[in-house]
């Protein structure tokens, strides 16, 4: 099936663990599946020394859901192995989201306990949605707080996203949309390029210099046809031959060489000066090579002017996961009544309630709290700032959230977000929270 932007995709239904629909069948058994309920997500911690998280997926999570339906095939597969009963399979026909959807916009920073996600739709309707929004949440978030650790590296430096080719298809896509949520200036994967309007860039690879004859035929090939403006990838053979025939063959107006090996601090210096004796002061140097926010922070010195990042990014550099989880805090019991839920078990204990929350900022605009409400909102002491945003409301989702819209909204959430945080973020060493997260119960 297609969706208006006209890419096709499964739908996200399936994307979920059996014990969804299990559960679903037991609830639906006992009466209790149609009572009102809130699921919220968050994450306990922070990855192991990390001071921030950045919130991606949001966007994805709402296409994804506008789909999220059980047509012929599913209800076929469902039945024919006998994952749910006859009564289940009749809900599941159904079915459609119709409930209230909150949280915080894409781009934003999140800290321990953050109510990122807040879901309020009956339990029947909420609880099949966990895997499916876990799985957006955890792999976009992972790479956006990567890619906004590298870009706090990088600087005025813009940062290229290249990692398709070290992750699944599916998730290279995403992955480009999380990076350049956070900063990251362009993509090299095409499909990231038709979905959310991303701006994609690429020249050519080793195998293109190794084609032909010469490095110099592999230079002049690529300047004839794209131009000299174009990046020449100088690192097959020799760095300096390559240099010295990349100007020779395209003068002065060379766009760009690239790094791919070696010490590039060293390197990037050296070529710097031998494209100035050569007249080609405006020739830019582009650096890659399994590049992460440490390395990127180490050629700060360098005269580097773009750094192409792949596998670190599209793994989250060390922390795959944000660890979010999604849990029932709130739901009605018999007589109609919200009671407060939550999960008591050691080392995994979650905090009940409807959560409301707001980023407590000083007399210079800079964030010193998030506070979270349990049951009500916190009360703003003037210039404080609401975190949480509608994203649907009985089943319609808001427009502005999703597609590219979505994108260049997030985009600005972020560089807004991280202009509001303490210095603190900018660091690399490994610490605590930049700042706390403080609970107001009634």
């Amino acid at each position: 099936m297609s969706n208006s932007a006209g890419w096709d995709h499964p739908r996200a239904s399936l994307y979920t663990d059996h014990y969804e629909l299990t559960m679903l069948q037991a609830a639906l058994h006992s009466g209790a599946a149609h009572r009102r309920s809130v699921f919220e997500a968050f994450a306990r911690r922070l990855p192991d020394g990390r001071r921030y998280g950045i919130v991606g997926g949001t966007g994805r999570l709402l296409e994804g859901l506008a789909d999220f339906r059980f047509g012929d095939a599913e209800l076929d597969f469902l039945g024919r192995t006998g994952v749910v009963n006859q009564e289940t399979l009749d809900y599941l026909a159904n079915y459609r989201f119709t409930g209230d959807i909150w949280g915080y916009p894409e781009g934003e920073a999140y800290f321990p306990n953050s109510p990122i996600l807040i879901v309020e739709s009956t339990f029947a309707e909420a609880c099949m949605l966990e895997t499916y929004f876990l799985s957006v949440l955890n792999h976009d978030s992972a790479i956006a707080s990567a890619a906004s650790r590298m870009i706090t590296a990088a600087g005025s430096r813009p940062c290229i996203e290249m990692g398709s080719r070290r992750t699944h298809e599916e998730s290279a896509a995403a992955a480009a949309r999380a990076a350049v949520i956070a900063g990251f200036h362009s993509t090299s994967n095409l499909e990231a390029g038709i979905r959310y309007g991303i701006k994609t860039v690429g020249t050519a690879a080793h195998s293109f210099t190794l084609l032909h004859d010469s490095e110099r035929d592999a230079f002049a090939a690529q300047i004839a046809s794209l131009g000299v403006g174009t990046s020449l990838l100088v690192d097959t053979y020799d760095v300096e031959a390559a240099v010295r025939a990349a100007v020779e063959l395209a003068g002065p107006k060379l766009g760009g060489v690239r790094l791919d090996s070696g010490d590039l601090v060293a390197q990037a210096s050296w070529v710097r000066r031998l494209l100035d004796e050569l007249g080609n002061e405006n020739t830019r140097i582009m650096v890659t090579s399994d590049l992460d926010e440490f390395a990127i922070a180490a050629l700060q010195s360098a005269p580097v002017d773009s750094y192409g990042v792949g596998t670190s990014l599209v793994t989250g550099s060390g922390a795959p996961t944000a660890s979010m989880v999604y849990k029932l805090v709130s739901r009605t019991d018999d007589a109609g009544n919200f009671v407060s839920v939550a999960k008591a078990a050691k080392n995994k204990t979650s905090m009940g309630g409807r959560k409301y929350a707001l980023r407590r900022l000083n007399e210079r605009g800079i964030a010193t709290q998030e506070i979270v409400g349990i049951g009500h909102r916190p009360e703003d002491d003037g210039n404080d700032r609401p975190l949480l945003q509608q994203f649907m409301k009985n089943g319609e989702l808001f427009p502005g959230w999703t597609g590219p819209e979505g994108v260049v909204r997030a985009r600005q959430r972020h560089a807004d977000s991280m202009a509001e945080l303490p210095a603190v973020v900018n660091r690399l060493q490994r610490g605590e929270a930049a700042i706390p997260t403080t609970y107001e119960e009634y």
